[in-house]
């Protein structure tokens, strides 16, 4: 069989990630496989699959986590296959991102035929063209996770990371405090706007050559803040 579709397999199991090799090998596909979301990540970034098959259980990152982390950057299908058979859990995953849910254990016809759907239907697949964003010497990598100037890491928080690519994907538009808060803190924090204008204020600091008269991240008096380029 010749087939030039690649499947990137993240499991930690052993016995779990071999079957899942040979199974998807022995049809042709192109396949690697990792134990970690790290090195998933790697793979991600320098092979470019087609395919993903993603378990839940890993053991340096949340599944769910790592699918969110995921879909900002890139339209690659995700299959999670993952031993949680609540449907709360398996909504959660769709909900994160995941095109499809498979619970184990399963068979081998079932998910070879999964496979194939997943990759019928993905016409976009591949990291979107725009995962970096660049304002004068600074650059926003999504896919890599980093902020940098001239080449060198600046240090964000979380909470900082966050609230700059959200700028960032809607770049130009106004955010107001509360979209804000919702995406970065949760739906809990809707009257806590002072938490965005602390946040800002650091990353201004960061990012910006002047904080005081910043050229990229605009303040909308009463409203929320936009984040501009260099266009």
């Amino acid at each position: 069989m010749n087939n030039d579709d690649k499947i990137l397999i993240i499991e930690d199991e052993a016995p779990i990630r071999r079957f899942l090799d040979i199974l998807t090998t022995g049809h042709g596909y192109q396949v690697k496989t990792v134990e970690t979301a790290r090195e998933g990540l790697k793979q991600i970034i320098a092979w470019n699959p087609h395919l993903i098959l993603l378990d839940l259980g890993l053991p340096d990152a949340d599944g769910l986590d790592f699918t969110k982390e995921l879909r900002s950057w890139t339209d690659i299908p995700i299959i999670v296959i993952s031993a949680r058979d609540k449907e709360a859990d398996k909504v959660l995953a769709l909900d994160a991102g995941a095109n499809d849910y498979l619970t184990k254990p399963f068979g081998s016809g079932e998910l070879l035929a999964r496979i194939r759907v997943a990759l019928r239907s993905n016409i976009n697949m591949g990291v979107i063209d725009n995962c970096k964003y660049q304002f004068g010497d600074v650059i926003l990598d999504l896919a890599m996770q980093t902020v940098t100037r001239s080449g060198a890491i600046i240090k964000l928080t979380p909470k900082e990371y966050k609230i700059f690519t959200l700028l960032a994907k809607y770049m130009g538009k106004v955010l107001t405090h509360k979209q804000i808060l919702k995406e970065v803190w949760g739906g809990n924090y809707s009257e806590h706007s002072h938490y965005v204008r602390i946040h800002i204020a650091q990353l201004r600091h960061k990012i910006e050559r002047c904080s005081a008269q910043p050229k990229y991240i605009i303040t909308e008096n009463g409203v929320g803040y936009r984040l501009l380029s260099d266009d």
